[in-house]
């Protein structure tokens, strides 16, 4: 089968395959996806399927198969959580982090990541520099920036002390 074939079988069989492979899932999101990949899958083998001579039967029976397959996958990822129960309770976020986080998108976004590798994940001015392209000048303005502009925007003057205390 060449390229134009295979083009043209695809035009001609897609819709119908799809409608096939819907009726027997039920979801026509998974049998759009599935009828695809096994396109895919068909493309790389176009002279194998024309050669067997019912390559619109081969797509469907891929496309079923890794239907299948994934209804597998999902399976065993269910029993898995299942035997390692619910997870743990987790509280929600203080006051505090969600004030920091708001401050935080207001900073633009090289200010934002350079804060965050410094402080989050404990990363030094020359692996910044490193992992960002950026130079260690340029780092250490954005941590100093970045820092200077966080403390304007948590200081809070509800927290300040009152006169005399």
């Amino acid at each position: 089968m060449t390229v134009e074939e295979f083009e043209e079988f695809y035009a001609q069989t897609v819709a119908r395959l799809t409608g096939q492979l819907y009726v027997m899932l039920g979801d026509l999101y998974e049998a759009q996806d599935v009828v695809q990949e096994a396109f895919v899958k068909g493309w790389s083998r176009r002279r194998q399927i024309d050669r067997e001579g019912r390559p619109e039967a081969w797509i469907r029976t891929v496309a079923w198969r890794l239907a299948v397959s994934r209804w597998r996958l999902r399976r065993r990822s269910a029993d898995a959580w299942k035997l390692s129960g619910a997870p743990p309770h987790v509280a929600g976020p203080e006051p505090e982090q969600v004030v920091l986080v708001e401050a935080l998108r207001e900073l633009p976004a090289q200010q934002r990541r350079t804060l965050t590798l410094h402080y989050l994940c404990d990363l030094t001015v020359d692996q910044i520099a490193g992992e960002t392209g950026l130079s260690a000048s340029t780092v250490k303005t954005h941590l100093s920036r970045g820092r200077k502009a966080l403390a304007h925007r948590l200081d809070d003057p509800s927290m300040e002390e009152a006169p005399g205390v």
